[in-house]
């Protein structure tokens, strides 16, 4: 409002003027200004106080990345003089044309880093064609929305090369995913890892390997977000954690073990309860006071051991030691030099460790 006070000021000033010193001349300006400002302060005030603005979100999380489409709407009871919508959702304001009554904007955002989000609510900004008058009306719908890494493929081999994006990284799961015991017809969208195709060139029909359900069999992701190097680094182990416990789910199921927690979750192949899984990926943190996973309650297992640690170690901490009896994996972002990986998973690698000569470090 400063600049409609001023241009009224200055009218007011040219009229003072024009009586004192019998100019004539300046009373058509003194009046001009006086309009003019006062035009433009009283249509911006008048058209604030019936003027709203609202965000609307149809989700409450999302998945990195992914498309979420949002919606802005202003209403106004009389014609408004012009001005631009502010939400920290859009990369910049979006004008508003004078006169109108109403506006609809359409976006779809993106959210690359998981976590709770806090979005406060957009303002819309009047102001009059001369820019002289200018108001904020602040609006409503402030979002709380959680967003969920993302899942992203194993890939099999150091060198991530296409045998491995197609089917190699499948039957490097399916292998280290838990024991066989047994076949069972085929069903639909069981991956092609699992399928028994020497039954089916035996005439038998299609059929899939059955694996066993015994929880200690299972593959155990754990993750282990001390000491960080950066958030790029965690977000990467929290994607690979997600990645590996997904694709360990669809292959017969797994056990997830995150910083805090004193138990093991088991995500079946029915992915029953990876949904609550997946949001507590979502706000692990790795700050100060993380503390370290707790191994000795996931007990004495037969299944395969993938520790995800979201700072670059080539050594295993002691308490993974004695863990397992299967094959272990240590998953780190980035790479290690000098080492061959045994797949790759949302910018991090995986190297085998040999079962019976572990390595260990102070950790």
């Amino acid at each position: 409002m400063t600049r409609a006070l001023a241009t009224i000021a200055l009218g007011v000033a040219l009229g003072l003027l024009g009586a004192l010193f019998g100019i004539g001349a300046l009373d058509v300006p003194a009046v001009a200004f006086v309009v003019v400002g006062g035009l433009s302060l009283t249509w911006v005030w008048v058209a604030s106080r019936g003027a709203d603005v609202t965000r609307e979100l149809d989700v409450r999380s999302a998945v990195e990345d992914d498309p979420v489409p949002a919606r802005l709407l202003v209403r106004a009871r009389l014609p408004l003089p012009g001005g631009a919508i502010f939400d920290p959702l859009l990369e910049e304001p979006v004008e508003l044309a004078a006169g109108s009554r109403s506006a609809e904007l359409t976006t779809t955002v993106r959210f690359p880093h998981r976590g709770r989000l806090l979005l406060t609510a957009p303002n819309l900004v009047l102001r009059d064609p001369l820019e002289l008058a200018r108001r904020v009306v602040r609006g409503s719908g402030t979002h709380e929305l959680l967003v969920l890494p993302r899942i992203s493929p194993v890939i099999a081999g150091s060198r991530g090369s296409d045998a491995g994006r197609s089917g190699g990284a499948a039957a490097l799961l399916a292998a280290t995913a838990s024991e066989v015991d047994g076949l069972r017809p085929y069903r639909e969208g069981t991956p092609a890892a699992r399928i028994h195709w020497q039954a089916l060139a035996r005439g038998a029909g299609l059929m899939e390997r059955r694996l066993r359900s015994d929880g200690d069999a299972r593959p155990l992701v754990v993750l282990d977000a001390r000491g960080a190097e950066s958030e790029d680094a965690l977000d990467a182990a929290v994607r690979a954690a997600a990645s590996l416990c997904d694709a360990f789910a669809r292959l017969g199921g797994c056990a997830l073990l995150l910083p805090g927690e004193r138990r093991a979750t088991t995500v079946g192949e029915d992915l029953a309860a990876w949904p609550a899984a997946h949001v507590r990926l979502a706000v692990v943190s790795g700050g100060a006071g993380t503390p370290p996973p707790a191994l000795g309650a996931a007990g004495a297992r037969r299944g395969p051991l993938l520790y995800v640690a979201a700072r670059t170690i080539d050594r295993l901490p002691p308490s993974a030691q004695t863990v397992t009896r299967g094959s272990t994996t240590l998953v780190v972002p980035g790479a290690l030099p000098d080492r061959d990986a045994a797949f790759t998973v949302a910018g991090c690698s995986g190297y085998a460790i040999a079962t019976r000569s572990v390595e260990v470090s102070a950790a």
